[in-house]
């Protein structure tokens, strides 16, 4: 290779290779690239994204900033392109060329922020945000391009672009489909369920042969699965929110139980022969060495039982609900084959649980700032 393309990143040679290839092979059987308005756009602001790979200094912020507006104006060009009439529903390669040049483009693109990291908090903050929030565009883009590029039936898979006409115009349903399935069954399970793991996690630490008798019945419990327990509280609790909280409160309660006490048991004998040696009796040494010890544990287990409380109140509202729900409205839409509301209710869903997660993980981040995990090298 020469001296003048070494300092060049393999992702926009491969890129421009691409891009040159496609304007040798046709886009649709009946379309020729300069038929099409936009695909000068996209080809346009593409070259300019790699083009500034050649500027020197890539940590300049500018720079970056200048390839992420091009990337969004060539991105925007070719989701238009694809839902031309030429292209919908028949794209052929000289489109899926270019598409992969974008997607060469886009990976440049993240690569670059990725290394271009700032001292500043606030500016860190906003890239870690950036570079998720790139991928997850692009995830969306490739969805939009692939269903309307090769005509994929909508009840197979729906485009975003219907699914999100779909949310906006069933805000309303939507809404309380959130507030029956999250705020009336998930969090009071999740809570209650969290709280009585943490407690009884407690209790056999104290007391060993609750410990030696609640672990096997926990791993018992948790292999059962819940399309067993959800018919069995719905008979108990009814069908309104309150067997969707029970159903909740078992998927939460023995993760909880066992990372906890997996944690406490975690403490380092010199720490507690040290707290025995000051004279510390049993809470002391609990809340100064075992308690802190176990954090990583417990917030472990709050995460994943975040995702557990959302899957099992969804679930538990197929066999039963009020005309509200989630679950209700993933099980009534399919059958209607109504597919756009049903990945609405999916995104609803996928939205919250990450939310749920994310403030656990702000919330671990500031209780255990102490642990390796959190250190960062300077």
């Amino acid at each position: 290779m020469s001296a003048g393309f070494r300092g060049i990143p393999a992702a926009v040679l491969i890129s421009a290779l691409f891009l040159l290839l496609s304007l040798f092979a046709a886009p649709a059987p009946d379309a020729i690239w300069r038929e099409l308005g936009s695909v000068w756009i996209a080809m346009g602001a593409l070259a300019g994204v790699l083009a500034l790979a050649w500027v020197p200094s890539p940590a300049a912020l500018v720079v970056r900033l200048l390839q992420l507006v091009l990337l969004g104006v060539a991105l925007n060009a070719v989701l238009e392109m694809v839902h031309a009439e030429p292209i919908r529903g028949s794209a052929q390669l000289g489109f899926w060329l270019l598409v992969t040049s974008l997607a060469f483009a886009v990976w440049h693109v993240m690569q670059r922020f990725t290394k271009g990291e700032p001292k500043n908090a606030l500016a860190l903050a906003l890239y870690r945000i950036l570079i998720p929030g790139i991928f997850g565009v692009w995830f969306l883009a490739v969805w939009e391009l692939v269903t309307a590029g090769f005509g994929v039936p909508r009840v197979l898979l729906p485009p975003p672009s219907l699914v999100g006409d779909a949310i906006t115009e069933s805000l309303g349903i939507l809404g309380a489909d959130f507030q029956q399935t999250v705020v009336r069954a998930v969090i009071p399970g999740f809570v209650i369920g969290n709280l009585a793991g943490f407690a009884a996690a407690l209790a056999a630490d104290r007391w060993a042969f609750l410990g030696r008798g609640l672990l096997p019945v926990g791993n018992l419990v948790s292999a059962i699965p819940i399309i067993g327990i959800a018919p069995i509280m719905v008979m108990w609790f009814g069908f309104d929110w309150q067997s969707k909280a029970a159903v909740v409160v078992i998927m939460t309660f023995f993760p909880m139980l066992v990372n906890t006490i997996s944690g406490l048991r975690g403490a380092g004998a010199m720490e507690l022969d040290l707290m025995r040696s000051i004279g510390a009796n049993h809470w002391q040494a609990f809340v100064r060495v075992r308690l802190p010890t176990a954090l990583p544990f417990i917030f472990n287990a709050l995460k994943i039982n975040s995702a557990l409380a959302l899957i099992g109140a969804i679930v538990a509202e197929f066999f039963g609900t009020p005309i509200v729900g989630i679950g209700f409205r993933i099980s009534t839409e399919a059958g209607r084959m109504n597919m756009e509301m049903v990945w609405a209710s999916i995104a609803l869903a996928a939205v919250s649980g990450s939310v749920f997660y994310g403030l656990l993980a702000v919330v671990e981040r500031r209780a255990t700032f102490w642990h390796p995990s959190f250190r960062r090298l300077s």
